[in-house]
């Protein structure tokens, strides 16, 4: 049986659903659990993984669906909500958002974009490039926990470089994800 995922996307959090099956789960947006998430779906190996543009906060989701090649869409909210009002489903919360969207791939079946050679090897560097920043964060921030007075202004130093190259990687992301096909 084919298995349509919809994700509501949050700043901080994911809500996702599978149709016509009706599995429900939700997770955060850090590293480690997007890299479970990646790993889950394609286990699942959906027809299809439906997002709602939602600001940019769904870029980096599907950059990496994309790059670990699962079939995911980014839709336009407006559709959705025209979908919604057809069915009559006026209530409005990320569990019942993420079963829509799921549902509006299986009827609507909006068309997959695969991202061209070069600009998906560009993509899985990013990706990769951004869980070494990730955990590059993580480490200096637990050795400034620890750290004596000489060294905690250069390990400051450090994570602020680190965050803005973090920043500045999720921009490239969004953007290469906005100007691809997907």
């Amino acid at each position: 049986m084919e298995q349509y995922v919809g994700i509501d996307v949050a700043k901080a959090s994911l809500a996702m659903a599978t149709w016509p099956a009706g599995a429900q789960w939700t997770t955060t947006q850090s590293e480690a659990d997007l890299s479970a998430l990646v790993a889950r779906l394609r286990q699942l190996a959906p027809r299809l993984i439906v997002l709602e543009a939602s600001g940019g906060y769904e870029a980096l989701l599907a950059g990496q669906l994309a790059a670990a090649g699962l079939p995911v869409v980014v839709v336009n909210p407006r559709q959705v909500r025209d979908f919604a009002r057809a069915l009559g489903q006026l209530a409005k919360t990320d569990p019942l958002d993420a079963r829509l969207l799921a549902l509006f791939g299986a009827r609507v079946q909006p068309p997959v974009r695969t991202l061209a050679d070069a600009a998906t090897q560009d993509l899985l560097a990013q990706v990769a490039r951004r869980r070494q920043l990730v955990e590059m964060l993580g480490a200096e921030r637990n050795r400034l926990g620890l750290a004596r007075a000489p060294v905690r202004k250069p390990l400051q130093a450090h994570i602020a470089w680190l965050e803005r190259q973090l920043a500045t990687l999720d921009d490239d992301i969004a953007t290469a994800i906005r100007q691809s096909p997907v």
